[in-house]
């Protein structure tokens, strides 16, 4: 017997199959409306939170990195200053070296501050706005309440408490 198409061992003809994509599901998906999504990243308020964000990361990594590198550098190139006597057993290199952890600290300080007052409102204000515009969209395209269903309080059907 000839097969056009591929043959089991038996010679019984094997269905083709187009090739399964790595992004589909095995298993059904949850009936989901499909509505364009509004996308965060495309909000100029979006835009505005990541540049006050990315603005102060540059300069306290430039900070943070400086100061270390300063340290490190003036230990292998100036060692006889770093050596130099402060008060009793405290040389330049050890005041230097627990500089780090102060800068560390007001880097992390300085942060915070930035964090809740440039940064926060603004992400706060964003999602406030989107919520409301997702809520907005699915008032307007869900069915009332008790359209020909059941109310249902879990899963299963039963109250979780």
């Amino acid at each position: 017997m000839k097969c056009g198409a591929r043959c089991s061992e038996e010679g019984a003809p094997v269905p083709e199959y187009p090739p399964r994509r790595d992004d589909t599901p095995t298993f059904p998906l949850p009936h989901i409306e499909h509505t364009p999504p509004s996308r965060i990243s495309d909000h100029p308020e979006f835009h505005s939170l990541r540049r006050a964000q990315r603005r102060f990361g540059i300069r306290a990594t430039v900070l943070s990195v400086g100061g270390f590198l300063l340290y490190v550098l003036l230990s292998s190139f100036v060692p006889a200053v770093m050596n130099q006597p402060l008060f009793g057993r405290l040389t330049v290199g050890l005041t230097l070296g627990l500089g780090q952890f102060v800068i560390m600290g007001v880097t992390a300080w300085c942060y915070v501050r930035h964090m809740r007052t440039r940064v926060d409102p603004l992400a706060r204000g964003l999602k406030s706005r989107l919520h409301e515009t997702g809520s907005r969209r699915a008032r307007t395209t869900a069915p009332p309440q008790g359209a020909g269903q059941p109310l249902r309080h879990g899963a299963r059907g039963f109250r979780t408490w």
